[in-house]
């Protein structure tokens, strides 16, 4: 069984990827990737029990509102996660993989990111945590919901950015049924300036990425510090986006 999910796993792994995925997800969706083919569920069906899971998480962070309660949202959460790597290995094992696919599991994932802005935002307002003056704000206190309102916007906009950038029509490229980080130019650049840039820009990827670690700030009984990370991280790509599309559309 082992060495069929070590086959599945190398066939249908990507190219450049989280370290979370290579050494944690990856491997245990390889494992379901061959019962699940035998059987007539598809990848695009994976993506919406993927879905479904990540709503029960985004509930249980707003409604577990104890310690517990954190880190079984998290470990929905990773669930959640784990069927999100599944459906795109399974696509690759049963050669059906389709663009149309990609573009609804990405499509999914807005929506995930959307419901966890707003979750934590909830489960903050309800718990209390460290607010952005680095002062404990109170369980009740509304600037949490406002907190929200901020993070599902800079959130959505994020996505919705990502969205026109990978468009063919502006990126020149083709939409792939891989992910796009994939099909990027991967080539570390020879000067220090450079190389320092594309470290910078990967960890802050990495932080992007909140399967890696969103799991740590549960355990630490402070969802509400990664809020703060991910919105003013959002924020600020968006910030940077608009900047590179002011100078773009803005020429006379």
């Amino acid at each position: 069984m082992f060495e069929a999910a070590s086959r599945v796993y190398r066939e249908t792994r990507k190219k450049h990827d989280y370290l979370f995925n290579v050494y944690v997800m990856r491997p245990l969706a390889a494992v379901a990737v061959l019962p699940v083919a035998r059987t007539r569920i598809t990848p695009n069906q994976v993506t919406l029990m993927n879905l479904a899971v990540f709503v029960v998480a985004a509930a249980g962070f707003a409604a577990w509102t104890s310690w517990g309660g954190g880190v079984a949202a998290v470990l929905v959460l990773e669930a959640s996660y784990g069927l999100d790597c599944l459906d795109g290995m399974l696509a690759r094992h049963k050669k059906v993989a389709s663009t149309v696919g990609h573009l609804f599991d990405f499509f999914t994932d807005e929506l995930k990111a959307i419901l966890l802005a707003g979750a934590l935002a909830v489960r903050a307002w309800r718990v209390g945590g460290f607010g952005l003056d680095g002062r404990w704000w109170p369980a009740g206190d509304a600037r949490f919901l406002l907190a929200g309102v901020v993070g599902v916007v800079a959130v959505s906009s994020a996505l919705s950015l990502t969205r026109f950038l990978r468009s063919p029509e502006v990126s020149g490229r083709p939409t792939s049924v891989e992910a796009f980080y994939e099909t990027a130019d991967m080539r570390v650049p020879s000067a220090l300036m450079g190389r320092i840039a594309a470290s910078v820009a990967t960890f802050l990827r990495f932080v992007n990425h909140y399967p890696s670690h969103i799991w740590l700030w549960a355990l630490a009984g402070h969802t509400e510090l990664f809020m703060w990370v991910w919105i003013a991280l959002n924020g600020l790509y968006v910030l940077r986006g608009w900047l590179g599309l002011a100078v773009r559309f803005g020429r006379g």
